[in-house]
């Protein structure tokens, strides 16, 4: 291990994703040392286990200032700023000719995972002199693990590779590991190399959120050319409409033109959907799966032969338990940031600025950046996580001054709730057909929401039902309300 003074380190980077390497391109911007940690054998590792996903932001939103400078000076030219990239778009146009650049190749080490840090000679109990202290990073290489020594520490590993389980309490399902074989986490590539896996067969999809709803779509586009195929859709919640987002008054417009086609495929009765399903237990049933929810009420799910859990991810928090980091009790986030990006309040995908400040963890010197600093909310944007690593690297170089200026241009959803006409419409709206759908999301007012109960197909001017407990939702096409 290194016996430098700390002054002379370099700051230590984890994870050479979209946010580890804008870090390293502002690290190199300012002549600050640094050395970069990636696990996989690429850069941008986990952006290619859903390469085939057209993101919802343009590459003007998925490309750091500093990094396309460094990009700039041997030529690289950005794509089309205002087109949508594929995930592994980014990785073979952006990151991997980033990774490239004189300024960042010599620091890179690929194959490396962190598995632990802490502070040389410093448990997490002792506390005299411990600010003085480098931090020591063990790293597995080659089967080998190796000690490193930094200056500073910025954790930009994300939470890709730690996915949700599929049961309702955070916990696996009873049956979830036993059945892993059947049970993919995130985006498979339902309509290329995993195709054969989903063709023909039955399969469930877990979840209420973007990853659901491509999910979903890729497997409807599966259905018309593969007859045999059949879709289901287990979701907790009573409420698709949050979901089904803002249409065409979202900032990202692909993200409407998501919500607004899964609508469709609901209201087409194209999907076999459980609301208020939370999975208790998944188990044989023949040659199949049988899918318990923990109502009793609740019919099972039958006959499924592949599950694809979109729960989301968390954070892998047991990297730092040697640090004295602060994280939010419910969000597994950086303490000081949940207030500004819970889930339960920011329904529109809105975060103020932040930056060095309320990232900033007890152990000086310590930054959980990107994804992972979110920890379990899942309205993390990249641009967000590009503001954070220039804030905090002009924090680590000195820079107070330009780490506090933090300026967050981010696209608006253009829409924070499931009315979604504005000014005077939505004063119209609010006193037609009874007001609102109060349940049933394929409802568009509350006269609606009525006749659509008592069985009646298109549109009785209304909104969405809460379908009985003890049904799948069969949704029927809406029309549009008062003509």
């Amino acid at each position: 291990m290194k016996t430098e003074a700390p002054s002379a380190l370099p700051v230590a980077v984890i994870g050479a994703g979209p946010i580890g390497l804008a870090a390293a391109a502002h690290l190199a911007e300012r002549g600050t040392p640094f050395i970069l940690f990636e696990a996989g054998e690429t850069v941008g590792e986990n952006l290619a286990g859903y390469a085939h996903v057209r993101l919802f932001s343009p590459w003007r939103f998925n490309v750091d200032r500093a990094a396309v400078r460094l990009l700039e000076e041997g030529g690289w030219r950005m794509p089309k700023p205002d087109e949508l990239p594929t995930a592994g778009e980014i990785v073979q146009h952006y990151l991997l000719p980033l990774s490239r650049t004189r300024a960042i190749a010599p620091h890179i080490r690929l194959g490396a995972r962190v598995v632990a840090v802490s502070r040389a000679g410093y448990d997490k109990v002792k506390t005299a002199g411990r600010e003085s202290a480098p931090y020591v990073l063990q790293v597995k290489e080659g089967g080998r693990i190796t000690e490193y020594s930094a200056r500073a520490l910025v954790d930009a590993s994300g939470t890709w590779n730690q996915p949700n389980p599929a049961g309702a309490h955070g916990l696996p399902a009873v049956g979830e590991r036993e059945h892993a074989a059947r049970i993919v986490y995130g985006m498979p590539d339902v309509l290329g190399s995993l195709r054969g896996r989903y063709a023909g067969r039955k399969v469930l999809v877990i979840g209420a959120g973007h990853s659901a709803a491509g999910n979903l779509l890729s497997l409807a586009a599966l259905v018309s050319v593969e007859p045999g195929t059949r879709v289901a859709w287990a979701v907790r919640g009573q409420d698709l409409r949050r979901l089904f987002g803002g249409g065409a008054n979202d900032g990202l417009p692909a993200r409407g033109a998501l919500g607004t086609q899964l609508r469709r495929l609901v209201d087409g009765g194209r999907l076999e959907v459980h609301l208020g399903f939370r999975v208790l237990r998944i188990e044989e049933q023949g040659s199949r799966l049988r899918i318990v929810a923990d109502d009793p009420m609740l019919p099972t799910i039958e006959e499924v032969d592949e599950i694809i859990a979109a729960t989301g991810a968390r954070p892998d928090l047991a990297l730092t338990k040697e640090l004295r980091v602060r994280h939010d009790e419910w969000l597994e986030s950086t303490e000081a940031l949940a207030p500004l990006i819970d889930p339960n309040e920011h329904s529109c995908g809105t975060v103020r600025p932040h930056g060095h400040r309320e990232l900033r963890h007890p152990e000086p010197g310590f930054y959980a950046i990107g994804a992972k600093s979110y920890g379990r909310a899942p309205n993390f944007l990249m641009a967000t996580g590009y503001e954070q690593a220039r804030s905090v690297v002009a924090a680590l170089a000195g820079d107070l001054a330009a780490a506090d200026k933090v300026q967050l241009e981010l696209p608006q959803t253009g829409v924070c709730s499931t009315n979604f006409v504005v000014g005077a419409e939505a004063a119209a709206a609010s006193a037609c057909c009874g007001g609102p759908a109060k349940e049933l999301a394929a409802a568009c007012c509350a006269l609606d929401e009525q006749k659509k109960s008592e069985g009646e197909a298109g549109c009785g001017c209304a909104a969405p039902v809460k379908p009985k407990s003890a049904e799948p939702i069969k949704a029927r096409a809406a029309g549009g309300c008062c003509g």
